[in-house]
C-alpha cells in the first residue's frame, strides 16, 4: 500500500484506500485484524497506530510490576492458546501479541507513528476520509476507507487523571503518575507514597515493596481484592495427562468463564457472603489469621460494582503483614514540601509520590468526526449494543467488558463485524447504520450505564461524553458477557435496526426473510 502521486496535484500523495481501516494496534486492533483476515479474506485493510510500536495499554504502562488483572486464558485470544501463568506481566503480554502479528503476517498492514487528526464521512462516495500526521517527518497523510473499525481503547494514553490537589507544587520530592512512570527511576531504599488503591495500586505497591525503604498506600476509600495463587489447577492437570494446548486453552477458558459468571451473580445476590469469602482468602494468603479489615479494607460499595483487584498469591497483603506497607484511609488536605498532610492531620513523608488515580475517559480517541460536514457529538447518539451509534455509518467501536476480560468482546465483535461486512457485500450495500425501530418510539433514553451497575471514577467523570443507551437490550452495552455470548450470534442483520444505503430491509413479519422488491 505504498503512496502514489495524485494526478490532480502531483505534489501531493494520493490517499491510500482500503476496504477497512482499523484504528489502534493494541489488544483490540490486532485481534480484529486477525478476524478480518480469516473471515473476510478479500477485504483490504490497514491499521493506524499513533505509537511507534504495537501494544496499546501494554506499551503505555511501564511502572514496576505491570501485569494483567484478568487471567490470560480469557484475556488472551480464543484463537491462540495461552501457555503461561494465568496472570501475566506486561512484557509477556507484548510477546504474545507480537507472536500473533508475526504468525499471521499482520505487521505489513500496520502504519506506526500515524496520529489521526480527523475523520470525515461522505454520503456521496460512501467513504471515510481519515487525516493523519506521520511522526517520522510530520507529514500530513490521508487514507480513505469504506469502513472504520475503532480499536483505540477508551482512555487518554498521554494525559492521566490527576486531581486538583491543594499545594501540589509545594512538594519538593519526585511526583509522577503511574501511567507516566519512567523505568529509569531508581526507587531502591526510598520512601514511596502511592495515592490510590485500585488495580494499578494493587500491582505497583507489592513491586515497590520489594526494594523500597517503605511504601504507604493512601486511599480515599477501600477496594475489594481477590487473592489466589497464580496457577490454574485444571490447566496443569490437563497438561500433565498430555492434552494438547488448543484443547487446554478452550476447556480452561470455558471453566474460568463459568466460574466468573457464578461470581458475578453472587456479587449481586449475596454480596455480604462474597465479601466473607474474599476475607477468608486474604487471611490465608497474608499469613495472618487475625487480619483486621476495618477501616482500610472494607469498601462502601458491593463487590464488582467497581473493578475487583486481583492479587496473585496475596502479594499486597503479604507486604502489609511483613511491615513493608502502611495503608492510610483519608482525604488529602494539602501537599507539603516533604509529602502530604491528610484531612485527619496525619503527615506522610515520601521521597517519591506516585499517583495511581486512574485515567481520563476518551471517546473515540478524542478524534473529531463529521458526517457530510456536520460534527458528530457522540453524546447525542444512541448506542447499538455498545458497538455502533445511531446516525454514524460504517463504523464500529470495540468497547470491552469491565467484569470479564476485555478480549472476550474483541473476539465476539470480530465475528459480528465480519458477518456484517460479508452481508453488505452479499446484498450490494455500500453503507450501513443503525436507527431506532418503529417499536422503539418513546423508548427512554438514558446515560451509557447505570451508576448502580458499574461506577468507577473515570466512567462517572466522563459519562456525559459517552453515547446514550435505551432501555431495551439492543440499545445498550449491558456489561454481561454471559448474556451477550448467546445474543450476538442471534443478531439478525436483516433486522429493522439496520439501515442499508438509506433504506431499511423490507421484512416479512411471518418469516423474517427479506421481501424482493
Amino acid at each position: 500500500m505504498a503512496e502514489t502521486r495524485n494526478r490532480a496535484d502531483p505534489g501531493q500523495p494520493r490517499p491510500i484506500h482500503v476496504d477497512v481501516l482499523i484504528v489502534g494496534a493494541g489488544i483490540s486492533g490486532i485481534g480484529s485484524a486477525y478476524h478480518l483476515q480469516q473471515q473476510c479474506p478479500g477485504k483490504s485493510y490497514a491499521i493506524l497506530e499513533a505509537k511507534p510500536t504495537f501494544g496499546g495499554t501494554w506499551e503505555t504502562h511501564k511502572y514496576p510490576g505491570v501485569r494483567s488483572d484478568s487471567d490470560l486464558y480469557t484475556f488472551g485470544y480464543r484463537f491462540k492458546p495461552w501457555v503461561g501463568a494465568p496472570i501475566a506481566s506486561g512484557a509477556e503480554i507484548l510477546k504474545y501479541m507480537g507472536e500473533v502479528i508475526e504468525e499471521n503476517e499482520i505487521g505489513v498492514h500496520i502504519h506506526y507513528g500515524h496520529r489521526i487528526t480527523a475523520c470525515h464521512w461522505s454520503s456521496t462516495t460512501n467513504r471515510w476520509t481519515i487525516e493523519a500526521v506521520r511522526a517520522s517527518d510530520g507529514a500530513a497523510v490521508t487514507f480513505t476507507a469504506g469502513f472504520l473499525w475503532m480499536c483505540q481503547g477508551y482512555y487518554d494514553h498521554e494525559k492521566p487523571y490527576i486531581p486538583d490537589w491543594p499545594g501540589l507544587s509545594n512538594y519538593e520530592g519526585q511526583f509522577i503518575h503511574a501511567q507516566l512512570w519512567d523505568p529509569a527511576i531508581d526507587y531502591a531504599g526510598k520512601r514511596i507514597l502511592v495515592i490510590g488503591s485500585g488495580a494499578t495500586a494493587a500491582t505497583i505497591v507489592p513491586a515497590f515493596a520489594e526494594k523500597a525503604a517503605h511504601v504507604t498506600m493512601l486511599q480515599r476509600s477501600p477496594t475489594y481484592f481477590y487473592c489466589s495463587e497464580n496457577r490454574n489447577e485444571l490447566a496443569d492437570r490437563l497438561r500433565e495427562v498430555g492434552i494438547d494446548e488448543p484443547t487446554v486453552h478452550r476447556v480452561v477458558r470455558a471453566q474460568i468463564m463459568h466460574d466468573q459468571d457464578l461470581m458475578t451473580r453472587r456479587c449481586q445476590s449475596e454480596p455480604d457472603a462474597v465479601f466473607e469469602d474474599l476475607k477468608a482468602l486474604i487471611r490465608a494468603y497474608s499469613g495472618d489469621p487475625d487480619f483486621v479489615f476495618e477501616p482500610h479494607f472494607t469498601p462502601k460499595y458491593r463487590p464488582w460494582q467497581q473493578r475487583l483487584a486481583f492479587c496473585p498469591d496475596g502479594d499486597i497483603f503479604k507486604a502489609a503483614t511483613q511491615g513493608k506497607l502502611t495503608v492510610v484511609t483519608d482525604m488529602i488536605d494539602h501537599f507539603t514540601a516533604t509529602g502530604v498532610r491528610t484531612a485527619g492531620g496525619e503527615a506522610i513523608e515520601a521521597d517519591i509520590i506516585v499517583a495511581a488515580t486512574g485515567f481520563n475517559l476518551s471517546v473515540m480517541g478524542g478524534i473529531p468526526f463529521d458526517i457530510d460536514g456536520a460534527p458528530v457529538d457522540w453524546a447525542q447518539t444512541i448506542t447499538y449494543r455498545g458497538m455502533m451509534m445511531t446516525g454514524v455509518p460504517n463504523l464500529t467501536w470495540v468497547m470491552g467488558y469491565f467484569r470479564a476480560s476485555w478480549t472476550l468482546r474483541v473476539d465476539m465483535m470480530g465475528d459480528f463485524v465480519c458477518n456484517l461486512l460479508n452481508h453488505m457485500e452479499d446484498i450490494g450495500a455500500k453503507r450501513v447504520e443503525v436507527a431506532l425501530r418503529p417499536e422503539d418510539e418513546g423508548m427512554q433514553i438514558l446515560p451509557w450505564i447505570e451508576e448502580d451497575n458499574f461506577n468507577p471514577g473515570y466512567l462517572m467523570r466522563g459519562l456525559d461524553a459517552m453515547p446514550r443507551r435505551g432501555d431495551k437490550p439492543e440499545w445498550r452495552h449491558n456489561q454481561d458477557y454471559w448474556a451477550e455470548k448467546d445474543a450476538f450470534p442471534r443478531i439478525d442483520l436483516r433486522g429493522a435496526e439496520f439501515v442499508y444505503d438509506g433504506e431499511r430491509p423490507a421484512l416479512s413479519a411471518r418469516t423474517g426473510t427479506e421481501i424482493a422488491a
